[in-house]
């Protein structure tokens, strides 16, 4: 109460947020005068201007209001759009380093320029950051104009990109790129044998589009870089055919708000009859367990056309979030192998992880992170916990007038969607456009069957049709316009009341077989312009391409009339989202920019979240009420009860993400040293001084485990100890019997050991020393780190389990992790050395050669929710493991003489000899 009361006398956080801008805003517009005075060229020169007053030393801070002026103008300019200043309260948010709430309408692609442009003068670059490859593109070239104009590179990557045109799109100033896109970069940079080969430079600013996407709804699962794995594929058939036999409620139960299945006693005794195993949790058979949850998973709580589509013999996911396809893309675990076997196509094989980071701690490496959205706000308390972002709510251009009704509920989805049929029928017949929102595939099709039933002409976007998405969304506000849509988030894509003039007439050139690549876009936007203000742009542009522009904007314009005093554009929801946000951006499509416009839901007992979470409690209401079939219940208590549930799932899925966040920050700062000492191994000349500190360490580490608490050296196990040095380097120590101390015993060894490494370097030579060096211990790295990730995925696993025994299972992975990674660390440093002082080369050419075969290694990736392949043939390595012929040794050809006396007699052709380890 007191919170309240305080909040109406000093207004709230973001109320104070958003007058703490107006002055900022106010400097800006005091500016735009005399930067409109400057010519083209002299606006392009305050870019080099503010290059060199930075490095002066003036602050960021201080050039704002100038810089954000300039690009003010230059929009103008060259888009034809000059930005509000709730835009520009936008741009100041994001350069701050917080998320910028907008709605649906605001104009976020431009916003963004403002920010991008300010931090680009420092040269570190700027990565801006969109939920698919079709906006990155869109946005690069829509805005590059603009930042072209003054003066800065504009970079794209999306996937299908080489190493080399990668590179040069991060060396440009400000870089357009997907969430996955820049993770797989990091994770492949690291995987890396030189530094020229990396693509990415440092992690300087990003703002991140539809960050609540991005930033919660692809967080729940990693970005995992694998290469595949032995295991036979036979084995997820063979499971898929036995689960069929189980039973419901009898051999396995299903919790479907977490998607687990669990085997019941009986079932586990009906697989181990099926299987022929006389117990089913015998070590030996415990990965049979985990097939058999899989395969239950795959046929109860996975289903087709709602998670996934089977498209040309593949098992395509579809984003539950954007109800897009996800080709290429695949559930690790294998799930995704048990879903092809439930479908009967071929499944391709599991894999092993390589690398793996989760895109809370790739985003936590920008020194300074940004965001922007329609719908943060109810999680602005996640964006404060996990990633110190604090969400501005930036207030609309014009006020929002759009009415939301409440939600009615049906008792079964056949009552919701024939309700929905007849408003639907109802608005079309007025000519009101109406936007559907769904939320799979399978309810988009039940839907348009019906309304073709009722011949009601509809536009149907939903994965199965992503490619013309974008046109569709375009002229979703025209009248008499039904528009059927799986999900609305992240389609980058304003609605306009009367329809989008730009998209009409480009679809009426290209028809007329018109070159739309021939048009400057400069004189199109010039004309836009023209034609919107009421003049006729034909006479300066006497083109084609004009007359249609300037037809369609005169249409659109009349329509847009038309549809405004009909009601705007009518939202119709037809089941409630897990998440509000999604809900939020279905509705936040209509009443952009103070158009009028309106929304409703609805829902029936049958729909997943109210079967989950209280539709008992309204069937008792209903059941009380005597509502008969076809009669809807309809009162603001039930949106709050079902606001209420969408809580509880949002809080269980925080929940989700923070617990695999405290596990990941774990594995993240293993990786940082890992990755660490790889680049400063790569950025070394000479990383002789690595090697020697490692012999000291692995003395000193064998001394420790052979030192006994009491007694001098000579009655510690010496043999035991000197088989364990040889085993590290390749000889036996000579020990002296009046040793001291441990310390000295350590001392004694590492003067051996560095001793016969420099006999070594002598024997090799140094250039090649340093380039075997470079090459063992990278190799040794990246093969551990393989096996240290698969343990820890093991440990994880099972750690769970520690709870039954009163512990903190999250302390418990903390403690072995840590164990764990002692020993890789040693076991590294052991390694490498093994190899090295075993190594003999004969040839220093077959040493290039071998560096060059460990860069092209085959890698799998897997995307969050999924992974996509990139295979090449692995290169047989040149080496071979065996000892160096001795010259009396008997010569392997087989002859039977001395090697000295056959092919290793002068004048003999050489045999090819590569690296050979013993």
């Amino acid at each position: 109460m007191f919170t309240k009361i305080l909040a109406k006398i000093v207004g709230t956080k973001n109320e104070r947020e958003i007058k703490r801008l107006k002055p900022i805003v106010a400097k800006i517009n005091a500016l735009e005068p005399q930067i409109q005075k400057l010519s083209d060229a002299e606006l392009k020169a305050k870019t080099q201007e503010f290059k060199e007053r930075l490095d002066r030393g003036e602050s960021l801070d201080s050039l704002l209001p100038e810089a954000f002026a300039v690009v003010r103008e230059a929009s103008r300019r060259v888009l034809g759009m000059r930005h509000y200043d709730v835009q520009l309260m936008g741009g100041i948010v994001l350069h701050e380093g917080k998320i910028a709430e907008m709605k649906t309408g605001e104009g976020k692609t431009l916003v963004a320029t403002l920010p991008a442009y300010l931090n680009a003068l420092t040269g570190k670059g700027v990565h801006i950051v969109t939920v698919n490859d079709y906006l990155a593109k869109r946005d690069a070239k829509w805005m590059g104009t603009l930042y072209n104009f003054l003066g800065l590179s504009v970079g794209v990557i999306v996937s299908g990109m080489n190493e080399e045109e990668r590179k040069r799109a991060y060396a440009s100033d400000i870089t357009y790129g997907t969430n996955n896109e820049f993770g797989f970069d990091y994770l492949r940079d690291n995987m890396k044998f030189s530094l020229e080969d990396m693509v990415q430079r440092e992690h300087h600013y990003a703002i991140v589009d539809e960050v609540d996407s991005i930033l919660i709804d692809e967080a729940r699962t990693p970005l995992i870089i694998s290469g595949p794995s032995e295991e036979s594929t036979e084995i997820y058939y063979h499971i898929d055919k036995l689960v069929r036999h189980l039973k419901k409620d009898v051999h396995f139960t299903l919790d479907e708000k977490t998607k687990s299945a669990m085997l019941t006693e009986e079932g586990v005794a009906e697989m181990e009859r099926l299987l022929g195993v006389e117990n089913l949790y015998d070590p030996r058979h415990i990965s049979l367990v985990h097939h058999i949850n899989q395969a239950l998973r795959a046929h109860h709580l996975f289903h087709r056309d709602v998670d996934y589509i089977v498209k040309d013999g593949k098992v395509i996911i579809v984003d539950e979030f954007t109800g897009r396809l996800m080709p290429g893309r695949r559930w690790s675990d294998g799930l995704h192998q048990a879903i092809e076997a439930k479908e009967g196509v071929k499944i391709e094989k599991e894999n092993q992880t390589l690398a793996t980071i989760t895109f809370q701690n790739y985003f936590r490496m920008y020194e300074k992170l940004a965001g922007m959205t329609g719908t943060a706000e109810t999680e602005a308390a996640e964006f404060k916990e996990i990633y110190n972002l604090d969400v501005v709510v930036i207030p609309t251009h014009k006020p929002m007038i759009r009415v939301d009704h409440p939600d009615v509920v049906y008792r079964t989805k056949r009552e919701k969607f024939n309700a929905v049929v007849e408003e639907i029928e109802e608005l079309h017949r007025e000519g009101r456009p109406v936007l559907v929102g769904t939320t799979s595939i399978e309810n988009s099709e039940i839907l348009s069957g019906l309304l073709k039933k009722k011949k009601i002409p509809h536009q149907v976007l939903n994965a199965k049709y992503h490619e013309r998405e974008a046109a569709i969304i375009a002229q979703a506000g025209r009248s008499g316009a039904v528009t059927i849509a799986t999900n609305m988030a992240g389609r980058g894509v304003d609605i306009l009341l009367g329809g989008n003039p730009e998209g009409l007439a480009k679809e009426t050139l290209a028809e007329e077989g018109y070159d739309l690549d021939s048009i400057d876009p400069s004189s199109w936007n010039e004309a836009l312009q023209m034609a919107r203000q009421g003049e006729d742009p034909t006479k300066k542009f006497p083109e084609r391409w004009a007359e249609v522009l300037y037809q369609k904007v005169k249409e659109c314009q009349e329509d847009y009339e038309r549809v405004k005093a009909l009601g705007g554009l009518h939202i119709i929801g037809t089941e409630r989202h897990e998440s509000r946000r999604i809900d939020n951006q279905l509705r936040g499509r209509a009443g952009r920019q103070g158009d009028p416009g309106s929304s409703r839901f609805y829902l029936s007992l049958e729909d997943d979240l109210l079967r989950l979470f209280g539709s008992d409690k309204l069937r008792g209401i209903m059941d009380r009420l005597g509502i008969e079939e076809g009669e809807p219940i309809e009162h603001p208590f039930v949106s709050k009860a079902i606001e209420q549930a969408q809580k509880k799932v949002e809080a269980h899925h925080f929940e989700i993400r923070k617990h695999l966040l405290e596990y990941d920050d774990v594995m993240n700062k293993q990786r940082e040293v890992i990755y660490s000492q790889r680049k400063e191994i790569l950025a070394s000349d000479n990383i002789r001084d690595w090697i020697t500190d490692m012999v000291r360490d692995v003395c000193e580490g064998i001394v420790e485990e052979y030192r006994e608490e009491k007694g001098s050296p000579v009655d510690w196990d010496l043999e035991g100890l000197k088989d364990r040095f040889m085993g590290v380097f390749g000889f036996r120590p000579e020990i002296k019997e009046d040793l001291l101390d441990a310390k000295e015993l350590a001392e004694n060894l590492a003067e051996q050991a560095l001793r016969a490494y420099e006999e070594k370097e002598q024997e090799i030579g140094q250039d090649t020393m340093r380039q075997l060096e470079r090459m063992f211990l990278l190799h040794t790295i990246d093969s551990l780190w393989k096996e240290h990730l698969l343990a820890m995925d093991h440990l994880r696993e099972g750690i769970g389990l520690r709870g039954y025994a009163q512990q903190n299972p999250l302390q418990e992975y903390k403690r072995e992790a840590f164990a764990m990674f002692s020993d890789l660390i040693e076991r590294i440093k052991e390694q490498t050395l093994s190899f090295l002082y075993r190594v003999q080369v004969e040839r220093e050419e077959e040493v290039e050669k071998l560096e060059e075969e460990q860069k092209k290694k085959p890698l799998r990736l897997v995307y969050s929710r999924g992974e996509e392949t990139r295979e090449e043939k692995p290169k047989k390595q040149p080496i071979r493991r065996g000892k160096k012929i001795g010259r009396n040794d008997p010569c392997p050809c087989g002859s039977g003489k001395k090697y000295k006396k056959c092919c290793g007699r002068p004048g003999a052709k050489p045999k090819k000899e590569k690296a050979v380890l013993h």
